[in-house]
């Protein structure tokens, strides 16, 4: 038989993509299934947005586009990273218009790693961190962020992880799957160990809107740091535009150098309609209302998690409350089963699609991720079928 590329041999498919594949399965079968397992919106883009990607069309935009992006659309990123975090690009040299966050974190990945370099990376963290490394034949290194800390790295273990083949460090903040994010001291003090080490630091911020308290920072929103930061972003969880797939870029200069050609031999190009109307998004004010009014109804789905849990007292399904994105990461290690056993008996008894926190790394081991980018109806229900289900066991 002929070979295949053994590094695929180290990645897990996505849990979250095989919990709703499972989860269609068993609605098309006729069982009644609340999904609270994809990070999808349940919000429509805003009506404006689509109407300029078809007016885009019609005009004739349906064919390439730059391989950089539109310059109004790096103009646009430019100018949203200004006004909302306080970090200053040139949308000419260091703005790169990308297929969606993943393909951003993918082009920045490309344009640093060597085989054989090792990336620190937060655990619990989302699974496509650490699969793209070991897509691309750097090493893991896991940096614990147990719940007991706020699910945030105890910094001398940052230290601890430190090889003399680190080149990078990983942050997602608001963090998928436990909506955590650190004091702005706290990152200032990442950027001072990173300038130590000669690190990078990449910081997928897509969760970025999508907070209940103070506003997070922005990794690269210090003096000196723009210099080694590499900043992921993209339109999808802010304005409800997922399946539009456009992201963008934002790095020193020689970084984007390099990121345009793993791009321009990936994907060409982005379509440039969908450019048409990111821009439209990221400028418009009514479109940052809708993206604030969003935000708004995930903090009322928030506090209705936390009433209902507040009213059942479960001490098998404890909760803590998450600071930013759309998840609770629901600790149910009181019932000393694993997660994907915990996971796989709630859909099956209760109807409920969840993922499980091992998807995420050691320290999730016994949680689950709930999704409150649902109906308020749909969180409610689901909630009280966890715990419900939980009280049984």
């Amino acid at each position: 038989m002929q070979k295949l590329n053994a590094q695929f041999e180290a990645l897990r498919q996505s849990p979250t993509v095989a919990m709703y594949d499972r989860v269609s399965v068993l609605k098309a079968s006729g069982r009644k299934i609340i999904g609270l397992q994809v990070g999808d919106p349940d919000f429509t883009t805003p009506q404006p947005v689509m109407d300029i990607a078809l007016k885009a069309m019609q005009d004739g935009l349906t064919h390439y586009a730059p391989s950089r992006g539109f310059p109004d659309l790096r103009q646009a990123a430019a100018s949203k990273l200004s006004r909302d975090n306080g970090v200053s690009c040139d949308p000419q040299t260091e703005i790169l218009i990308t297929h969606g966050g993943i393909h951003a974190y993918y082009l920045a990945m490309q344009s640093i790693l060597n085989p054989g370099d090792d990336i620190l990376i937060p655990d619990p963290s989302w699974a496509t961190h650490e699969n793209m490394v070991t897509m691309l034949r750097g090493n893991v290194v896991r940096v614990p962020a147990p719940a007991q800390r706020g699910f945030i790295p105890k910094f001398d273990l940052w230290e601890k992880a430190l090889t003399p083949k680190t080149r990078a460090i990983v942050l997602n903040y608001p963090s998928n799957p436990t909506g955590a994010y650190p004091t702005r001291e706290y990152i200032q003090r990442l950027q001072n160990f990173a300038a130590e080490h000669n690190l990078w630091i990449i910081s997928d911020e897509v969760y970025e809107n999508l907070y209940y308290g103070e506003k997070p920072t922005s990794a690269a929103a210090f003096e000196g740091a723009k210099e080694r930061t590499i900043l992921v972003n993209s339109l999808s969880k802010t304005y409800a535009m997922t399946g539009w797939r456009v992201g963008y870029l934002a790095a020193p200069a020689a970084i984007i150098e390099n990121a345009l050609k793993a791009s321009q031999n990936s994907i060409t190009c982005v379509a440039p309609f969908v450019q048409r109307a990111a821009a439209f998004a990221l400028t418009d004010p009514q479109i940052q209302q809708a993206a604030a009014d969003m935000r708004s109804a995930y903090a009322r789905r928030r506090d209705l998690v936390l009433r209902i849990a507040h009213e059942l007292e479960s001490e098998k399904v404890l909760v803590t409350p998450p600071m930013g994105a759309f998840y609770f990461f629901l600790d149910l290690r009181p019932l000393k089963l694993t997660s994907l056993e915990i996971c796989e008996r709630i859909l099956e008894e209760a109807g409920v699609g969840l993922v499980p926190g091992s998807a995420f790394g050691e320290q999730g081991e016994g949680f689950v991720r709930m999704t409150i980018a649902a109906s308020d109806e749909d969180v409610e229900a689901g909630f009280r079928k966890i715990v419900e289900w939980a009280e049984k066991q």
